[in-house]
């Protein structure tokens, strides 16, 4: 059971102040003009997820609409203007946008949530109030292979679309169809459950057990690691 996080922040200096437990309000006069100051409110609110050192950032409104983006490390981030920030923060491991969130993994468990979150929400804030793209230039799906898909391919990639990927990404990952070879069905998993202590135990006993109770021709499921396919 998710739970969100409890945090309280004023930042003078930047311009930020929390407004109740779990979310911080954010204000940004960034952009004066001579004639008038802009002022631009977003209210961020974090939530924990299964890895405790993946913490999910919501700013209540639409970051990649239904598609996800995976960084799993700074060079990766050369598409997106917001994940090139989020990583010039010490500490930030990876980076991982969904539909409406924002994943962000420290590099251990000794770094405290509370040092890099006051940079974290002042840089979520700061892009959407610049009006950049999120995504630079047009990056490649993250589907394996061009093979037409056959009935079996079709049901598994269903039961993920509409089964498994939702309650993964509430818990600030994906998992990612990357192909189906003797039985075997190969997954990617990002966001927070790269490194998640629990990541097997939700590959083997979640997703499998749900795939091969529907289509019995799947005999078991498989991690596929370090491909760099971040789009999906």
């Amino acid at each position: 059971m998710l739970a969100g996080h409890n945090f309280s922040i004023h930042l003078a200096f930047r311009g930020c102040w929390g407004v109740e437990p779990g979310v911080a309000g954010l204000a940004s006069n960034h952009f004066p003009s001579p004639h008038k100051v802009i002022m631009r409110f977003m209210f961020i609110q974090t939530q924990d997820t299964p890895n405790p050192n993946s913490l999910k950032f919501i700013p209540g409104k639409p970051v990649l609409e239904t598609k996800t983006m995976d960084f799993p490390t700074p060079a990766a981030a050369f598409r997106s203007p917001l994940a090139r920030q989020l990583f010039r923060i010490e500490g930030v491991k990876s980076v991982f946008f969904g539909p409406d969130f924002i994943t962000v993994t420290k590099e251990n468990e000794e770094l405290d949530w509370n040092l890099l979150k006051p940079d974290i929400y002042a840089t979520i804030m700061d892009f959407f109030a610049s009006g950049l793209p999120l995504v630079t230039e047009e990056t490649p799906s993250g589907e394996a292979g061009s093979e037409e898909d056959d009935e079996v391919v079709a049901m598994i990639k269903e039961l993920l679309d509409t089964r498994i990927r939702p309650t993964v990404q509430e818990d600030g990952g994906d998992v990612i169809y990357k192909g189906f070879e003797d039985g075997i069905v190969k997954l990617k998993l990002q966001g927070s459950c790269t490194s998640c202590p629990s990541s097997i135990i939700t590959l083997r006993n979640g997703i499998q057990n749900m795939l091969q109770f529907y289509i019995p021709e799947v005999e078991g499921v498989e991690q596929v690691w370090g491909e760099r396919e971040w789009v999906h």
